[in-house]
């Protein structure tokens, strides 16, 4: 079994793992990600694209990391931990950071006061970030 995180949302996915490739079945990249493998390609939202290379309508699985190229999505996967990361589609990412708008989030301070991102909209900040590893 396999962790597969989309869109922060994990779901437990049968998968093959051969070193760093990770094959998962068609059925579970329906359930996992809305996309239904169809004879023009894998479908969803709306619209179809292309079966990734190497992958046939009569194939029962799909490697992780051609789907999440085809998908222009990055993937993370640490398969000694059975989880995979598929992180937003490039143009998401790009219209994100064209807006020049961080998205909100809340931390607390040392005294577990909480504070928003959002409420110093319109002002200067300064964000310091540390990590020890």
């Amino acid at each position: 079994m396999l962790t597969l995180i989309d869109a922060g949302r994990p779901v437990q996915v049968a998968a093959r793992i051969d070193g760093e490739r990770v094959a998962i079945p068609a059925a579970d990249v329906e359930r996992a990600l809305g996309w239904t493998l169809t004879p023009e390609g894998l479908c969803g939202a709306g619209m179809c694209i292309p079966l990734p290379e190497g992958t046939s309508v009569g194939s029962d699985e799909i490697e992780l990391a051609a789907l999440a190229q085809v998908l222009d999505r990055p993937l993370a996967v640490d398969s000694k931990a059975g989880a995979a990361y598929l992180g937003g589609a490039t143009g998401e990412r790009r219209r994100t950071l064209r807006s020049l708008h961080a998205p909100d989030f809340t931390l607390p301070d040392l005294e577990g006061r909480l504070h928003s991102l959002s409420e110093h909209r319109g002002k200067k900040v300064l964000l310091v970030a540390y990590a020890s590893w």
